[in-house]
Parts: structure tokens; C-alpha cells; sequence
């Protein structure tokens, strides 16, 4: 049956507990032309492509704010086709890509170059960020609030010429942009200082473990903090991205509700799920910016998490090709894989107690939705886009990279049990991953309900 069938035909998931704005509801739920029709209740004589829910929970689709599919540029590494493939085996059924390709996504016109790949090749539905330089403040001034998901800035190391270090520079955008800033802060000054220690105690031989006195808690909250205060100062909406220290979580606060915050956060997994002690035995594989630090910096992480001072979850998803992880630390790239694999994580944390299902869908789903005002994505409500991925809470899997359907072909979680699977991702009403097996569909640009 072709994907307009299906569409026609609709789809509907018997007998499955759907976790929703946090509530569960036993029962059916009916899809038709690409939207959600019904939800709970008993559902019949709807002639609708059947998914047998028994045993599964329906999961409003995730919604990745961060990650880095390298097209156009970098197809080595990976391609959108590729990336967003193994996203939706992964139940992730939105993304947002970061502008660091080559070249650099610093115009519009660029930009738009970027949404005409994904419109050819995307398996989800897409935004890209417009990327900040130091000199590119009329392209910011001239985002499309409504159909771009906001602008980046790297304070911190970058690739080509996305290092923003001037401050009249940040400071134009931060009092120009109108939209969401999105930030990875690293200052700059601390690294290069923290890396001439480093060669100068170790040479050429720098040990991955190093990784994390390099690029410091310090450093990370000496531009955190600056791009708040910048935030305060020109009233600017900031969005600080993979949160990695304890002390940075000091800078947010969960007195106002989410709809209501200026200055927002995310979490990635690999800061919930690895700590420095890891290092030792995966090397390079966990090298990443920001680094993953200490055990009690990821535990921070974690309470400010479920305090809801950090307000989303997300990968930072940034492959390299496994050659290129074999080099010495200092020419290794950083970045690690993980979009395919962030639900499952999260699921195994369920299953240890760490976090609830609700909480769960509410930091990967329904967060992004509101952090970055999607248009009518992020939750099980009728009349909403039919992304929804279904998912066994109770089988484990053993990860390992002939599974993966990352580009790359590796992940740093290979030889890792985790509890939790993704069995059905469905995306715009059409039931494109089940169970390892794919149907081809086209994901759609994110709209943004923005003034």
C-alpha cells in the first residue's frame, strides 16, 4: 500500500497505554489524514491500518533540538538522509540541525539551501539553525521567525568561522535577533590556557582523560554566565545548550513555568549517562564539547534536570567516522553518535527508577514543543500532526554497531544493555519504522507559532 493510501486510510493503535501530558490512557488511537483523530476509548469500524498496541506505550514523537546530520560538506561523516533514518529508528520524529557544516549555514540563502536537502531526503520533520559570526548580524535581523527554529552561536571553539568573540558582535545579537539564541558556551581563553598545560606536561601523548581538565566546569560557566547576562541585559530569548557541570546550573531556576522562561536549558544523554571515569576505557569515542566531566557533575546535572531548571533533553548528535576517532586526542574530533539511541537511554533510566515515563515525554517531547513554539507537534492531542513512536518499556537490547544505522557505523554505547525499545515510529500520520523495518516517507518543515 503506497504512503497516500495509508494517509486515506488512516491508522489506529489498539489496545496501547498512551503517556500524554502527564497522564496515562488506556485505548485505542485513531490517525487520519496525517493528524490525530481520537484518542482513548474503544475504537472500531474505522476500516484503518491496524498496530496491535498490547504491551507498548504510546509516546508523543521526540523532538531533538540538537543535532549535527554534517550535510552539506561533511557527507563522509554522515548525511541527512542517513541521520534522520536512524533517528526515526531511535523514535525521534523532529530535529533541529546546527549550522557548523561547510559552508557554514551564515545566510539565508544558505540556509534555505539546507532545508532544500531535508525536503529531497529527510525521513523526520526538520528546522535549521541560521549560524552567528562575528560579522553577520543583518542575515540574524532577517530569520523567518516562522519557519526557522532560531539562531546559533558558538561561544567556544567551532568549526570555520562560527566562533563568535567579539563582544559588540554578541551583543548586536543578543540585542537584534528576533528569535530564539541558541548557545554552546566554552570560553575560548580557558581552553587554549588548559591545553598549553596540557602539552607541555604530555606532549603529542595528551590521555583522553584529560578531556574534561581541558575543557573545564570553569570554563563552560565563565560563558554561560556571560551569555546570560547578556540575556538579562537586551531582555534576549536564550536557549543554553548540553548543560555539562554542576556549577552551570546554578544560572537557571524553576520558579516560572516553562512558557513563561527567557532563559531556558537543555541536558544531552552522554552528560546523564557516562562520567569522566569512562574515559579509561572508550578514549576518543567520548571525546565531545562540552566534555563529559566528573560523577558529581553529572549527578547536578541530573537533579537540576528533574527540579526542572534544565528544561529539555536532547543528543547533541555529532558524528565522525570511526578512523577519525582513532587519532591522537588532540587531532580527534569531538563529537559522539547518539540520535538513534536517546530514547532507549532514557527508557533504561526508567527502568532503574531514575526518571518517570511522564517526565520522560514531557523533557523529550513536550518541552521542545513549547521551548521552541512548534506549531502543533510535541503532544497526543486531536487534531495534532500523528508523530508518535510506540515502545516495549520491558525488552532489553544489546547495542552494538553492526545495529546502527548511523553513517558512521559505530556508537559509544556498543556492548551496552539497555532496557527499552522502539518498536513503531509513526510521522505525519504515516507508519514509517517498524521494528527494524523501514517505510520510505518524507518528513516535514517545522512551523514555529511565533509573532
Amino acid at each position: 500500500m503506497s504512503s497516500k493510501s495509508f494517509r486515506m486510510a488512516g491508522i489506529i493503535s489498539k489496545n496501547t497505554k498512551i503517556v500524554d501530558e502527564n497522564i496515562r490512557i488506556e485505548g485505542d488511537l485513531l490517525i487520519r489524514d496525517g493528524r490525530i483523530e481520537k484518542v482513548g476509548g474503544i475504537i472500531s469500524n474505522t476500516n484503518a491500518q491496524e498496530i496491535d498496541g498490547t504491551g507498548l506505550h504510546t509516546l508523543p514523537g521526540i523532538i531533538d533540538d540538537q543535532v549535527h546530520f554534517r550535510e552539506p560538506g561533511l557527507t563522509h561523516k554522515a548525511t541527512i538522509e542517513s541521520e534522520s533514518k536512524a533517528a526515526i529508528a531511535g523514535g525521534v520524529t523532529s530535529f533541529m540541525e546546527m549550522p557548523n557544516t561547510i559552508p557554514a549555514a551564515v545566510t539565508n540563502d544558505l540556509l534555505e539551501d539546507k532545508y532544500n536537502i531535508a525536503n529531497q531526503s529527510s525521513w523526520a520533520n526538520y528546522s535549521f539553525f541560521l549560524g552567528v559570526s562575528n560579522s553577520n548580524l543583518d542575515e540574524v535581523k532577517k530569520v523567518n521567525v516562522k519557519n526557522v527554529c532560531g539562531v546559533k552561536i558558538f561561544m567556544g571553539s567551532s568549526t570555520g568561522n562560527l566562533l563568535v568573540d567579539k563582544v559588540e558582535a554578541l551583543e548586536g545579537v543578543f540585542r537584534e535577533s528576533p528569535t530564539l539564541i541558541a548557545t554552546h558556551c566554552e570560553d575560548e581563553a580557558t581552553i587554549k590556557s588548559n591545553f598549553e598545560l596540557a602539552v607541555e606536561k604530555f606532549g603529542n601523548d595528551i590521555p583522553p582523560a584529560w578531556h574534561p581538565v581541558i575543557r573545564n566546569a570553569e570554563g563552560c560557566y565563565l560563558s554561560s554566565s556571560f551569555a546570560v547576562s547578556l540575556a538579562k541585559k537586551f531582555d534576549a530569548r536564550l536557549h543554553i545548550l548540553h548543560i555539562s557541570s554542576g556549577i552551570e546550573t546554578e544560572l537557571f531556576d524553576n520558579t516560572k513555568i516553562l512558557s513563561e522562561k527567557r532563559i531556558t536549558s537543555e541536558a544531552c544523554v552522554h552528560h546523564l549517562y557516562f562520567n569522566d571515569t569512562f574515559y579509561k576505557t572508550k578514549g576518543n569515542l567520548i571525546k565531545c564539547n562540552p566534555a563529559i566531566k566528573s560523577e558529581n557533575d553529572r549527578l547536578a546535572v541530573w537533579d537540576a534536570l528533574l527540579s526542572d531548571k534544565i528544561d529539555i533533553i536532547a543528543t547533541d548528535h555529532a558524528p565522525h567516522t570511526w578512523n577519525e576517532k582513532q587519532l591522537p586526542y588532540a587531532k580527534a574530533p569531538s563529537g559522539l553518535p547518539l540520535v538513534q539511541h536517546s530514547l532507549p537511554i532514557m527508557l533504561n533510566f526508567y527502568n532503574q527508577g531514575k526518571i518517570s515515563l511522564e517526565t520522560l515525554v514531557r523533557k523529550m517531547s513536550h518541552a521542545p514543543a513549547v521551548c521552541f513554539k512548534i506549531k502543533d507537534r510535541g503532544f497526543i492531542r486531536e487534531g495534532y500532526h500523528a508523530d508518535l513512536v510506540l515502545v516495549n518499556t520491558q525488552r532489553e537490547q544489546m547495542i552494538n554497531n553492526s545495529q546502527t544505522h548511523y553513517k558512521c557505523g559505530w556508537t559509544p554505547l556498543a556492548g551496552d544493555i539497555l532496557k527499552g525499545t522502539v518498536e513503531h515510529t509513526i510521522i505525519n500520520g504515516l507508519h514509517v519504522y517498524e521494528k527494524g523495518i523501514f517505510r520510505r516517507a518524507n518528513g516535514a518543515r517545522l512551523q514555529f507559532d511565533r509573532i
